[in-house]
């Protein structure tokens, strides 16, 4: 049975490999030993911390097969970015060039630097190891988030926001990247992207334009990737969007990728999630894929799972063996959402 759960120090030497194979353009998960660690004790005193609002929480969750103890992939959640580290993106705009005398108007794009997400919570660090992207594997890894969004409200804003890798090659070069590398920073697109990713931002403030940037300015390759997706990434962004995500305009500062976000009561994972009694017992009646999950913090579980769930019913039946996994008994309540799988 596959189960997400929150990370232990245990997990270490598993999490080192998915950092490595996460590749260029993934900053939140750096192949550094020191940080790693940091990351999964901040995680283990986040969930193990009472919080009443957010702050400086990071919760990162694995995907683990229970049989083999093997963890498959990994998930996280900020609970409100930039409140230590400035969180910068560029916004997509507009500015109008008229002149009523030469009868002259035109618009054109650009891009001004900003800190407009400040104190929003992130969801981030998805990633799914190569052997297991089939089946509703990575709809799990990244929608269990949502009901642990649900659960515990009180950890998280209200707005949530998720960066979207941009468009660059094997090699990790950013077309974006390339433009801003050669009249700005020096520093290529893998450097950057680690330094971002070890906390090394005092470069970007140091460096970057202050003043808007003019996108007919930059090159034709920089500018056919603002906004776009990396193919691997495109995945993760229809699945976004079909919890009503949207684009707002803001794109990463290296590789132009897009930054969506969702007020957290209409994401329609939370939304049509409902906290249900356990009763264990073998799951009747035509059934359906649903989203599970513990009330828990410090043990919480989740899982996807066959149910029947009906709208009447204050109640869900699951196996003793899927209870066991989930680390709850009868009569203990956990939430339920129905399976998205498509937009609509």
């Amino acid at each position: 049975m596959l189960v997400v759960r929150p990370i232990r120090k245990d997990d270490y030497s598993q999490l080192f490999q998915i950092a490595e194979e996460s590749g260029h353009g993934f900053t939140s998960l750096p192949v550094n030993e020191e940080l790693l660690r940091n990351k999964i004790a901040r995680s283990e005193a986040s969930v193990a911390k009472e919080v009443k609002q957010p702050g400086d929480e990071g919760y990162l969750f694995v995907l683990e097969d229970t049989e083999t103890g093997a963890v498959l992939g990994t998930s996280g959640i900020e609970a409100a970015v930039g409140m230590t580290d400035a969180f910068y993106h560029y916004h997509l705009g507009k500015v109008v060039h008229s002149s009523q005398t030469l009868n002259v108007y035109n618009t054109v794009d650009i891009l001004t630097l900003c800190n407009d997400y400040t104190g929003m919570t992130e969801i981030c660090s998805l990633f799914l190891r190569e052997s297991h992207r089939k089946g509703n594997n990575g709809r799990l890894l990244s929608k269990f988030r949502f009901l642990f969004l649900a659960e515990h409200k009180q950890r998280f804003a209200e707005t949530v926001l998720a960066e979207m890798r941009g468009v660059s090659d094997d090699d990790g070069k950013s077309p974006f990247w390339q433009w801003l590398e050669e009249h700005f920073f020096s520093m290529d697109f893998p450097t950057a992207d680690y330094l971002t990713g070890i906390g090394q931002k005092v470069f970007i403030a140091e460096l970057m334009p202050k003043i808007p940037i003019y996108v007919n300015l930059l090159s034709k390759e920089a500018q056919a990737v603002i906004g776009e997706v990396h193919d691997k990434t495109r995945p993760a962004l229809q699945l976004l969007k079909s919890e009503g995500f949207c684009n707002r305009g803001y794109v990463d500062i290296f590789d132009a990728g897009p930054t969506v976000d969702a007020h957290i009561d209409n994401i329609k994972s939370v939304r049509i999630s409902r906290r249900l009694q356990v009763k264990i017992g073998e799951p009747t009646g035509k059934t359906a894929d649903y989203l599970i999950c513990n009330s828990k913090l410090e043990d919480y579980r989740a899982a996807l799972l066959p149910l029947h769930v009906s709208c009447e019913s204050e109640e869900v039946l699951i196996s003793a063996h899927a209870a066991e996994k989930l680390m709850v008994s009868e009569g203990e309540m956990v939430r339920v959402a129905k399976l998205v799988t498509r937009a609509g």
